[in-house]
């Protein structure tokens, strides 16, 4: 049967957050994106910030980012219901801001919170921007860190090319797999 990617359900942004307005996004029109998926689910996936969610006519849509991650989770028969999808930025950014201070203010006032909430098991960076983030390191790469796991921050932490990347690069596709497969191991889904 061929694999056919689906809208994962969107994790409500916290009353209290949604008109937040430390990280300066808020002026870019943008709304705040929580997170997705299962906000119960053993592995947190951690991107940058959110993609596009709707088409022009406001319709609901799975970007390429999603489309790429949910076929690999496909393919390494993961199930869809394992991950919740959060990001760094809260907001899609459209236009130049002060990249370091933003990233920096929404970890802190965010993510830090969802991580006290959900409690995963298992954190998956997805590109350059969440392991930098992330690990606390704007020298650190995902090609120099993929294949094994660390422990940032009390959590067992493993990263992967961004889905995005994946999809530029196609040669890039066995090692998402891989990491993906890395993951399946660790929480021993067969």
């Amino acid at each position: 049967m061929p694999f056919c990617p689906e809208i994962w359900p969107e994790d409500p942004t916290p009353e209290n957050e949604r008109d937040c307005r430390e990280c300066g996004l808020y002026l870019q029109g943008t709304r705040m994106i929580w997170g997705e998926g299962n906000p119960k689910a053993p592995v947190m996936v951690i991107f940058d910030n959110p993609g596009a969610r709707e088409d022009r006519e406001g319709n609901p849509i799975v970007c390429g980012t999603r489309q790429t991650f949910q076929q690999a989770i496909h393919e390494t028969g993961l199930d869809n219901k394992l991950f919740y999808v959060t990001y760094i930025l809260k907001r899609k950014p459209v236009r130049k801001y002060d990249k370091e201070q933003t990233r920096n203010t929404c970890m802190h006032r965010h993510l830090d919170e969802q991580l006290r909430k959900y409690r995963p098991t298992l954190i998956l960076c997805l590109g350059n921007v969440a392991v930098q983030s992330f690990f606390g390191d704007p020298e650190l790469d995902v090609k120099g860190l993929r294949g094994s796991w660390h422990k940032i921050n009390g959590y067992e932490t493993t990263v992967a090319y961004h889905p995005l990347a994946v999809r530029r690069r196609p040669n890039l596709y066995k090692l998402f797999l891989e990491d993906l497969a890395l993951v399946k191991n660790k929480i021993g889904q067969s």
